[in-house]
């Protein structure tokens, strides 16, 4: 049977999606991987994101905290707020307590992506904080490390994400990810991929 990889994401702005939908590309392309978009609810009333000017959510399915116990591995992908996870991804992963209870995480292999609004905006403590949920439940965190090879050296240009996963900056939320940011998307997918499935294939 093929890993089941659910890619799950809050975005409000879109920036952590475009980063998902590559992520999705990067792990489907490896054989015997079946990928997925799922996005966790919202808890902000529309007119609230209206003030926000956040536009309107895609139409990839919402999912909820049960659904994760089918996966084989996740990429959980979010932007920051003030240097760890959105609140909106942070209440999610607070109704899994039921999973965390039966242990139905333990021993899944998860990654992190995200998107700061600045340089010095939580690209580190924002994947760093979020290990404490991977923690709890005992998965695996699987980070990219420096398997991106000269792309995470990149000095001339500004570039999101770090040894702890694919990242972008949003600025004032009109910059959107660049190309290098992209590919080291696809790049954790392709990666995840592989040691998910490989984990499943030894299971």
């Amino acid at each position: 049977m093929a890993a089941k990889i659910y890619i799950v994401y809050y975005s409000m702005y879109g920036h952590v999606e475009k980063l998902a939908e590559e992520i999705l590309k990067g792990a489907a392309s490896i054989e015997g991987v079946e990928a997925k978009l799922w996005q966790v609810p919202e808890t902000l009333s529309e007119d609230v994101l209206a003030k926000m000017s956040a536009p309107p959510k895609t139409d990839v399915p919402i999912i909820t905290p049960n659904e994760l116990a089918e996966a084989d591995g996740f990429l959980f992908g979010f932007p920051t707020r003030f240097g760890m996870m959105a609140a909106q991804f942070k209440a999610f992963m607070d109704a899994t307590g039921g999973l965390w209870r039966t242990q139905q995480l333990a021993g899944k292999p998860a990654g992190i992506f995200y998107s700061t609004g600045s340089q010095g905006g939580g690209q580190e403590t924002t994947p760093l904080t979020a290990i404490t949920q991977l923690t709890h439940h005992g998965m695996i965190f699987v980070p990219i490390g420096y398997t991106f090879g000269a792309g995470m050296f990149e000095m001339e240009k500004v570039k999101g994400g770090t040894p702890y996963g694919a990242g972008t900056f949003a600025g004032d939320g009109s910059r959107q990810p660049s190309e290098l940011e992209l590919e080291q998307a696809f790049h954790q997918g392709k990666y995840f991929a592989t040691i998910a499935k490989k984990l499943k294939g030894s299971a």
